[in-house]
């Protein structure tokens, strides 16, 4: 069962956070008890904000995060999925696929014109995956610094 998440699903959205800490052996960033349950009410609460979590036995197995970016160009939004993982046993059941049809539906209904997701070179199963799905464009990524307020 894929489920979205609301500000009432801290426990879920702390499962999910362990299996993206697990999925991309991050641990330390995908730390569950680091975010408080204020935190993460409010950003399950955000309109923009679209947090799937897939459900067996009542157990999560995977999830998606993904944010919805309101575009200035024209009245219309995308949708990018930030992270995206499935339990190591519980891959090759279709549940990423469950995931992305989720997010294509809350898209539709949102109006968004496209879903985009990036991955990672060498990471082949996401690249499958996402090659079935769309259509690929290959792209630089850059992180760039935020300024350090003492030193600004």
């Amino acid at each position: 069962m894929i489920r979205q998440l609301t500000s009432e699903d801290t426990e879920l959205a702390r499962g999910l956070l362990d299996i993206f800490g697990t999925a991309f052996e991050e641990e330390e960033t995908y730390d569950s008890a680091a975010s408080g349950d204020a935190y993460l009410q409010k950003l399950l609460a955000r309109e923009h904000f679209i947090a799937l979590v897939a459900l067996v036995d009542g157990e999560v197995v995977g999830g998606i995060a993904a944010y919805e970016l309101e575009k200035l160009e024209q009245e219309r939004s995308e949708i990018y999925i930030y992270d995206l993982a499935v339990l190591e046993n519980f891959r090759r059941k279709h549940i990423a696929t469950k995931l992305f049809d989720a997010v294509r539906k809350i898209a539709s209904e949102r109006g968004a014109w496209v879903v985009f997701v990036q991955a990672d070179h060498g990471d082949d199963p996401a690249i499958a995956l996402y090659t079935g799905l769309g259509t690929r464009e290959d792209v630089l990524h850059f992180d760039i610094a935020v300024e350090d307020k003492e030193q600004g």
